[in-house]
Order: C-alpha cells, then structure tokens, then sequence
C-alpha cells in the first residue's frame, strides 16, 4: 500500500482514512525543546546501559497521556518514536511528540486502535522494532502479543502465554491458589446464563460481584445485592465487557465488603529475575475505577509488605511473566488481603511507584525487552517518601462522582512546582471527546512524608488551570483535605461514606463563607475601578481616589454586607466581627496569589457573568459570587424571578454524551418507576436510564447507534390517566 509522507510538523493536510498515513518529522516540538516544567527529578535511573543497543525505534500502540509518557523515557535513552492516531487524535500531543506518526483509521476503537492489523502495518512501513502497549486497547490481547512475535517485533510486555493465563480470571484464580495465594471464594468456572449466574450467586451468598473474564480497569463489573441485580448485572457487564475487551465471559466470586484495594508493583526479566516495587492504595473508586492512590499504603507494614510481595512474585514466575505488571489484592479489615486479578501491562498509576523508588519503570520494559537483567535485586527496592496520584479526568463529579464531559480546552496551565510530576496527553486547544477514556492528566504530588505530599498535592490542584469543558478537581480537591482520608480510613466505598448524598462541593464554614465575600468584594471592587477608568468616567464612588465602600455579596444563599476600606496596598474588608486583610492583587486568568490575613492562598476568576457575578474557584470548589454596591442590593427584591422548568420525570435524556446502546421500551408501552428506558454507553462504560414515574411511552427521539449530547431528549412519556 503506498504511503502518503508528511515532511513537516507545519503540513496541515489531512489524511484520506483508505491510505496509510506515515509522518516524519525532522524538528522537535517546541514542548520538548522547552519543556513546561522537569519531569525527570523523580528518577534515580542514569541511564547508562552496557554496549548493548535497545533498539532503534518503538512504536506506541495507544495515545494520550501514557503514549506521551512512553515516547518521553524513548527520548532520554535515544530510541526513535512512531505515534499512531485515529482521525480525532490527528493533532494530538502525543502525535506532536513523537519522531513519526502513523494514521490507523476512524474515531471508534474497533476502526483504529484496536486494529491489530493496521498497528502491524504501520511497524512495517516505519521499521519499529518493538511495540510498547500502554495500558488499555491491545496491552492485554494476547492474540497481538503472538502476531507480534511471529513477525519479528517485540512486544513490551509479558509472552501470549502469561496474557492468557494472567487475563482470564477465571483461570488466574485458579493458577493463584497452585501459586499459594490467597483466592477470594466464588465459583471456579464460567457463568453460562443469566439464570446460572442466579443460582451460583445464591450458593455464594449475597452480596457478590460479577465480573469480565477478560480485562480490567473497571469495566464489565457489577455488586448484586439480590437476585434482579444479578440478572441486570450479567445483561450489562456482559455487554460492557464484549464492547471492551471482544470477550463476554463472566464469572461471580464473593463480594468482600468494605475492603481497601491495595496492589504490588513487580518486574520481571526473561532469565528468571523477579522483583516487587512495594505496594499502592487504590481504595478511592467511583464504578471500580480509581480516582486517588498512594504509595505506600497507610496500613501496610513491612511484615505485610513482604508478604503481598512475595505472592505477587510467585504468581509471575508460576506463568513465566517478564516485564511490569500488577499484582492485586483485596484486604479486609482484619488486614488478610486476598487475590483480585493481575494486569499483566504498564499501571496507570505507576508513576508514585516510581516517585517513591526512583525507578522508571518504562525504562526497564525496554531493557527486558530487549532481553537484559535486570538492574536491580530486592534488596536494592528502597521506600523514599510518600507520592500522591490525582487522575484529572473531564467529567462532572457532581454527578455519580463523576460523568464524562466534553469539549475543547480553551486554556490549560499544568501547574509547574518542586516534587510535582504532570502525567498529561493534552495541551490548550486539545478536545476531549466521546470516543475515548475521558482523563486530562495524572498530577502526582510527592513529599518526604505523607502530610508533605498532601500539602504540595492541594497546591498544585489550586494552581492547574481547566478552561472549556467540567473536570473533577473540586472533587480532588475535597478528598485530600477531608478528614478520614487524612487519617488513612479509607476503602473501596470511601466515597458513598462521606458523600452519601452525592458531591456537593466544598462546603464553607462560617468563617470560609465571610472570607470568600471579602474576596469577592475586592474583586467586584477593581472591576468597578477598572470599568470607571475604561469609559473615562469623570465621577463615580469607584476610582483610585476613593477608599471606602459598602458591597454586599450574595454567596450560598447569604448576603453579607463587606465594609472595605483600601489603605497603603492593602484592602481592609469587615464583615460583622471579621476583619480580613488582603493584600492588593492582580487579576489574570490563571491562578491568582492572595495574601489574606498574611497567610497564603491561591484562587482562579473562572468566568464574569452577565448579571455580574463572577465565579471563583476557591479551595478546588467553585462558588459563584454576585457583589454589588450596597445602595442597589434593595432593589434586588423587585426583580423577577426565572423559574425552572421541570418535566415532573415524564422525560428520559442522557445524563452524559455518548451512544445509544439499546432502547427497552416501545411507543404506547406502559413503565413503572425505576423500570429501564435505556441504556447510553459513553467512554466504553454501559449507564442504564430508568423511568423516574409512571407513565406511557409517547415517542422516542433517537435509533439505536445514534451519537447522543449531554441532556439529549430520548424518550418522552405522557403520564398515566
């Protein structure tokens, strides 16, 4: 097939999708010449290797963030690069970083990154010598390892062999207990029905989970409390998992309740050496994905430590694995921790691993890969300091913790600090969209100990700047400073405990409350001045000449009048018997340094409304703020009110975009509350719509297959007479 060949960076033309796409380029991208910020302090490794090359060139079989990653570590060592892309990912960061890039195909994942055959050829026509996977798509296909393989190409991870038996859970489970780990009880088999997989769940005993045989990361799991869960749970995990992963087998096993997700990191050469790189906390998850981990873990000791070790490490030699993978287990309150699955590729949280040994963990896939030892035994694995993973995702953590967004990013600043490590596959003017994972970056904070990391972590959320789509930093924000998470009391339901009414933001004390409209007061304040000085205005009670006002600030439904005085670079602002002093500042739109009280704290303008409110992120959370002169607050109250429309529930619209899997219903069809609508499938996970009330189907608006918006209509009912 010819090749369509792309000299430059600067070349905007755009590939027919039914020709292969390959692009060279011969000048590095400015972000590599001129990095934002180090991302190699964290790294003990040199670098210097024996006589013998690594190899020449790589190809990354994913994209994003972990495809930035990768390509960086190629760089350090001399390996030239080759992105593959889909026709959403055309000018995506990690096709700008790498030495070429090669067009794969459509937006959908089946068409592009999952195609086998076109990631084999594209290794051909560029001469790459070994495929690094990543994590997700192909990482864990043992059918790609062995095409590989058979053509000459290394894969950077385990043999088809240990992929098969580590990615089968049915299997796993049962080469852990030969391997003498500890196994969580279940069934040993695969689950045929959804009638068999009521009877199996009922001889276990609820509460069980129901999981996909094949993959991870989350997908293609359910908890079924009693028999109708089971049954909805095998539709949609089932559907979840062959959506996912080409694999719909499930199996069941006991669900432990209240457990922490703890996991081992191992290594693994092609000689026999094997290696474990301590442990990560994982417990804080939303639908069995991971929001915040840790390393190491609160309540791992040395003992323990050593134990989960050295289990992991058994189970990885009993398959003959080679490179990095991950060992995890489940851990009960009596701290006996229990076997869940191998991933049998690259973590997505494997950077605090290596903040907190010092070794890049990617580096050494590439020295097994090209079959040395490796560099270091057990005794050389040192526990430095404590490292905190943030996973910035674009999604909405008011809702379910977190419902995927959309859109473009119109500004983005990653925060640039000592012992903060930035792990992101976007830049300003990147869109997220529907077809893929929905993660912005992976913001590692590190500290000599844990109060340390948490302290820079906070910092560094308060300084990252997200503008044109909603992300979860508030949400991340909150955790880290809440209390239970600061003591170490956390598992896997973490977030139903202390959100059990869902996230709602940060909530203000009192004191907060005043704080923050003394701020917005001096907000409001410049913005007068700068508004006077703008349009020339020859008189007004807002200019540099005048020092004394009275705003009111409407905030969380309070309305406190903010007495503020300027005196010598200083705005003294009252509110009833606080006194706050904040320092004069300027406003930008990125994160803006306050002095309040002398002490420090950072804030972001986030928008300036038309009624004149503005929104201020503050502490994560961001909180809309109206400030006024105080002689016109009083006519507020003759102002009329806009009322919200409401459907009283006789409308069923998409919580998130994404696709319309299935539609269970029919015009003139009669549903009960809580009865299934649809189902949205957005970003691989399956999100069933239920009827709120009673009511008759009166049309549907959407065909199975269509593309479906945030809010979109798709079913409306008329109500029951």
């Amino acid at each position: 097939m010819a090749s369509l060949i792309l000299r430059t960076r600067r070349h905007t033309a755009f590939p027919k999708p039914n020709k292969t796409c390959i692009r060279k380029f011969t000048e590095l991208p400015t972000i590599q010449q001129t990095p934002r910020h180090s991302d190699h302090w964290y790294f003990a490794t040199t670098y210097e290797d024996s006589a013998t090359p690594l190899f020449d060139k790589v190809l990354i079989a994913n994209r994003g963030e972990i495809a930035c990653r990768v390509i960086r570590t190629c760089r350090r060592v001399g390996i030239g690069t080759v992105a593959v892309f889909s026709e959403t990912d055309a000018q995506s960061l990690h096709v700008r970083l790498a030495d070429e890039s090669v067009y794969i195909g459509p937006p959908a994942s089946k068409e592009s990154y999952l195609r086998m055959d076109k990631i084999l050829q594209a290794c051909k026509d560029t001469g790459a010598q070994a495929v690094h996977p990543g994590y997700g798509f192909l990482s864990e296909n043992s059918n790609f390892s062995k095409l590989l393989a058979d053509n000459g190409i290394v894969f950077l991870g385990p043999n088809a062999a240990a992929i098969n038996a580590m990615g089968d859970k049915i299997e796993s489970k049962r080469i852990a207990e030969r391997a003498g780990v500890n196994v969580v009880p279940g069934y040993d088999g695969e689950v045929e029905t959804p009638c068999h997989a009521v009877t199996i769940a009922n001889s276990i005993g609820y509460p069980v989970m129901i999981k996909a045989s094949a993959g991870g990361g989350g997908k293609g799991m359910r908890i079924a409390w009693n028999d109708a869960d089971v049954l909805q749970g095998y539709r949609l995990s089932s559907q979840e998992a062959l959506s996912s992963f080409g694999d719909n087998r499930l199996l069941i096993e006991k669900f432990i309740e209240n457990p922490r997700h703890i996991e081992m990191q191992i290594l693994c050469d092609t000689l026999g050496n094997a290696i474990h790189l301590n442990e990560r906390e994982c417990s804080i998850q939303r639908r069995n994905q991971k929001v915040i981990e840790e390393a190491p873990s609160t309540i791992v000791d040395q003992p323990m430590r050593d134990a989960m070790g050295k289990q992991a490490i058994s189970l990885a030699l009993s398959v003959g694995y080679h490179g990095a993978g991950t060992v995890e287990f489940l851990v009960d309150k009596n701290k006996k921790f229990y076997f869940l699955e191998m991933n049998t590729r690259l973590q997505v949280e494997h950077p605090i691993t290596e903040c907190t040994t010092g070794i890049d963990i990617v580096y050494q896939m590439l020295r097994v890969g090209r079959g040395l030892p490796l560099e270091y035994s057990q005794s050389d694995v040192q526990l430095k300091g404590h490292a905190v993973e943030c996973r910035v995702y674009a999604e909405d953590p008011y809702r379910s913790f977190g419902l995927p967004s959309v859109g473009r990013l119109h500004r983005y600043i990653e925060p640039d600090m000592h012992n903060v490590r930035v792990d992101g596959g976007v830049d300003e003017g990147s869109e997220i969209s529907i077809y893929y994972d929905s993660m912005i970056s992976k913001l590692v904070g590190y500290g000599v100990n844990r109060t340390e990391a948490l302290r820079t972590s906070c910092e560094a959320l308060d300084r990252y700047v997200i503008r044109g789509l909603l992300h979860n930093v508030a949400l991340l924000r909150d955790i880290l400073v809440e209390e239970r998470f600061i003591a170490g009391d956390v598992t896997t339901d973490y977030l139903q405990l202390v959100y059990p009414d869902g996230f709602k933001g940060k909530r203000l004390s009192p004191y907060e409350v005043y704080q923050l409209a003394a701020i917005a007061a001096c907000f409001y304040i410049k913005g007068e001045i700068n508004s006077s000085e703008f349009i020339n205005q020859s008189v007004s009670s807002y200019s540099k000449s005048t020092s004394n006002w009275l705003v009111v600030v409407m905030l969380e439904g309070e309305s406190p009048l903010a007495e503020v005085r300027f005196v010598d670079g200083i705005f003294r602002v009252r509110i009833d018997n606080e006194e706050f002093l904040i320092h004069d500042f300027s406003v930008d739109d990125g994160a803006i340094p306050l002095v309040v009280n002398e002490s420090s704290l950072l804030m972001q303008l986030l928008e300036r409304h038309s009624d004149g409110a503005v929104s201020l992120r503050y502490h994560g959370t961001a909180f809309r703020c109206h400030a006024m002169d105080a002689r016109y607050h009083g006519y507020l109250a003759t102002m009329p009110s806009r009322r919200d429309a409401t459907n009283s529930g006789l409308e069923v619209r998409s919580p998130m975009p994404g696709s319309l899997i299935s539609v269970s219903v029919e015009p003139g069809q009669r549903v009960v509350p809580g009865q299934e609508v649809c189902v949205v499938e957005a970003m691989k996970m399956q999100n069933s719509l239920l009827a709120e009330t009673a009511g008759v189907v009166a049309s549907i608006h959407l065909a199975v297959g269509d593309t479906v918006g945030d809010n979109e209509l798709i079913v409306t009912l008329d109500p029951v007479t």
